[in-house]
């Protein structure tokens, strides 16, 4: 049987525009290609005229938009021949570091916060076989380490200040034009750790780019600036931190971050100077939202729309249903939210939220099943 139409991931699909050669190994899950959901009833709700898309990376397979650019951290890796990876991580980043590696062969360390993971990512990165390194301190804490123990041990990182992590994060601006025939007016997502704001930005210029020979866009830290084309048509990037992990919005890092979105929970973003580059360029913003505004959009999605995403992925809607209404975004407009993470991630968090639930026990009668029914409709 012919196989010639099977989707094989991210570095297969977009070869010719990834930093990788014919012969490349691809070390991939088919990662990618995540759907682009056009939101029906919150439009209605909040009663403007927009179109609102969401782009769910939370059907990437280790569960989160992680894994565009892990295929490429770990693809380029092998390619050079390591034998072992290391991040650190709020759970997201070991999940899929820890999933790539089971795949290449290779071994995964990963530094996370003692008490501070939820527990679906903590079963990923453990189930996946990494090595797992709980510390007494915050994300922040834990990327100082990996970058001080990559100097002294044979091990490639796999954050985010890994060139090739955003290489494989920009292919979501690809599939985004692809799928709308243009790219959207604003794209809001949620920053953390700021490389995905990065990345897309990288990915919306080099696919509205109107040139004979594709160029690639890189971040000039010399400069403070992204060179390559800069083709009309992009869109304006909004940015959401949680209030209690704003530096952006602090105007410096915050030494302790606190908030219920922990993919978000970083007080010292790696791609600070990328992502500030990006908000100039656009024409963008930064802005936060409380724990509770967080939550709220999470179940708003969830019982509205049957988009379940983790809290941190909340973020990009609750900010950008505000902005909408306050008419920072604009009527008419086409806008696409980053939903980055499943909910099943947290199933935790999302319980406590739902005690308000319809949870009924009854009889395994008939009458009580019908009765139950009738009363509910």
């Amino acid at each position: 049987m012919s196989n010639a139409n099977r989707y094989t991931g991210l570095v297969d699909r977009y070869r010719d525009r990834l930093p990788v050669s014919a012969t490349t190994r691809a070390i991939s899950l088919n990662e990618g290609n995540t759907p682009l959901i056009k939101l029906e009833n919150i439009p209605r709700m909040i009663g403007k005229d927009v179109e609102i898309y969401v782009k769910y990376e939370g059907l990437n397979p280790t569960g989160s938009f992680k894994d565009r650019g892990m295929t490429m951290a770990v693809t380029k890796a092998v390619e050079e021949g390591s034998k072992a990876i290391i991040c650190a991580s709020t759970g997201n980043t070991s999940a899929s570091a820890a999933a790539y590696a089971a795949r290449a062969g290779i071994k995964a360390f990963v530094l996370i916060p003692e008490g501070k993971i939820a527990m679906g990512k903590m079963a990923q990165a453990m189930m996946y076989g990494a090595i797992t390194m709980q510390i007494r301190g915050n994300f922040d804490d834990g990327m100082r380490l990996v970058k001080e123990v990559a100097d002294q041990a044979p091990v490639t990182i796999v954050n985010s200040i890994n060139p090739y992590r955003l290489q494989g994060q920009k292919t979501i601006a690809y599939e985004i034009v692809d799928a709308l025939g243009r790219a959207p007016d604003y794209h809001c997502l949620p920053v953390g750790n700021a490389g995905n704001i990065t990345a897309h930005w990288m990915g919306y210029t080099e696919a509205v780019a109107d040139t004979a020979q594709f160029e690639q866009v890189i971040y000039d830290a010399a400069t403070d600036a992204f060179t390559g084309p800069k083709p009309e048509g992009r869109p304006v990037m909004v940015g959401y931190q949680a209030s209690g992990a704003a530096p952006f919005l602090r105007g410096a890092p915050v030494e302790q971050p606190e908030t219920v979105a922990t993919a978000i929970r970083i007080g010292n973003p790696q791609s600070w100077n990328h992502a500030k580059a990006v908000v100039k360029e656009s024409s963008g913003w930064f802005d936060e939202l409380t724990d509770t505004e967080i939550l709220e959009a999470q179940r708003l999605l969830s019982m509205y729309e049957g988009i379940f995403c983790e809290p941190a992925s909340a973020a990009s809607v609750g900010g950008a249903i505000r902005d909408i209404k306050a008419g920072k975004i604009a009527e008419g407009s086409v806008i696409v939210c980053t939903v980055t993470g499943n909910g099943l991630k947290d199933p935790d968090t999302a319980i406590k939220q739902c005690e308000d639930a319809v949870m009924l026990s009854i009889d395994a009668t008939m009458q009580d099943v019908r009765s139950s029914i009738l009363s509910n409709m």
